[in-house]
């Protein structure tokens, strides 16, 4: 039996009609991404699952039993449910420590165990108005963990934090799904931020699932420039209207789409035949170099570990050794 089951859900203006909705199941103990253009209806989606936002259609059951809707109960929510919004809230003027004793439900020694995993133990004498506000978000997931929930939503948990509050919260998030029988469901709009963590990914288009895969399948061999460009940098090529792609692969027919990561290009000398272009950038980004490539009204994304190239060389494009690709 899932956990959770979305059973056609959807969520619209007063006076517009449903034209999509969304159904999946999750099974305990899965680490779910979701993933989607700005307004697809990511956020949407987890406050219907939380209870908190009633659809316009469809239900939510929540280990065999529909979540009730706000409409139905006082306290809008379900108390095996934990939701971290991005709009999070501390209490002015208390000290840590007796907030998150307010919220426990767990034994002293457990709920140290949670201020460790969520990096808080040196904040827990200090007063809400003298820690940060990535350190406050640790407070707030502890908080909800406290209440000792079997699923964990988290919406874009990672935005407006710096590199270093970033980092730490990326732990965090990883050490529950270790430590804690937890089931977690994580939406982002950042490819980075799930590809690592996921074991599942649902993407997200006006309100309706077009992909449910695991990650590395959906970044790999994405069906449509959706798709592609959602999960990171990605090279869409129409065969027949760059025919030199067959010098890449000579199985591509005109009618057929490539897409093809920069990481599963590179670039060598002497150029002269194959299919080839001129350098009009390079970009550094920390792990690799990003090479722009002009290959006539095409522009060519390749990813490389050196920095020796300059602006104006010309170089033949190869697929790297058992690089993967899709044509569509």
């Amino acid at each position: 039996m899932f956990l959770l089951e979305v059973c056609g859900v959807a969520k619209n203006h007063v006076g517009e009609s449903v034209n999509a909705t969304i159904s999946f199941g999750l099974p305990k103990g899965q680490k779910l991404a979701i993933a989607g253009e700005t307004g697809s209806g990511k956020t949407t989606l987890l406050k219907m699952i939380a209870g908190l936002i009633e659809p316009t259609t469809g239900s939510v059951l929540f280990n065999g039993s529909r979540i009730l809707m706000p409409s139905e109960q006082l306290i809008p929510g379900h108390p095996k449910i934990a939701f971290l919004s991005q709009h999070f809230e501390l209490r002015n003027n208390y000290r840590v420590e007796e907030l998150l004793e307010m919220a426990n439900k767990m034994e002293p020694a457990r709920a140290r165990h949670i201020y460790e995993i969520c990096r808080i133990e040196h904040l827990l004498a200090r007063k809400t108005n003298q820690i940060s506000g990535g350190e406050k978000q640790r407070i707030v997931l502890a908080q909800l963990l406290t209440t000792e929930p079997s699923l964990l939503l988290l919406d874009e948990p990672f935005s407006n934090l710096d590199k270093i509050h970033k980092q730490i919260m990326q732990d965090v998030i990883s050490d529950i799904a270790t430590h804690f029988d937890t089931t977690c469901v994580l939406v982002s709009h950042d490819a980075a931020d799930l590809l690592p963590w996921a074991n599942r990914m649902l993407l997200i288009k006006e309100g309706a699932v077009v992909r449910d895969d695991h990650p590395a399948n959906i970044f790999y061999t994405p069906q449509n420039e959706y798709e592609a460009e959602l999960l990171g940098t990605c090279n869409c090529i129409s065969v027949g209207v760059f025919p030199g792609i067959k010098a890449l692969i000579p199985e591509a027919n005109d009618s057929q789409q490539l897409f093809v990561r920069p990481s599963q290009l590179s670039l060598v000398k002497p150029a002269g035949k194959g299919f080839e272009g001129t350098v009009k950038g390079v970009a550094f980004c920390g792990s690799h170099y990003l090479i722009t490539l002009q290959i006539s009204e095409l522009t060519l994304q390749v990813a490389s570990l050196e920095s020796d190239y300059m602006v104006g060389e010309s170089y033949a494009v190869c697929l790297k050794e058992n690089a993967k690709y899709l044509l569509l």
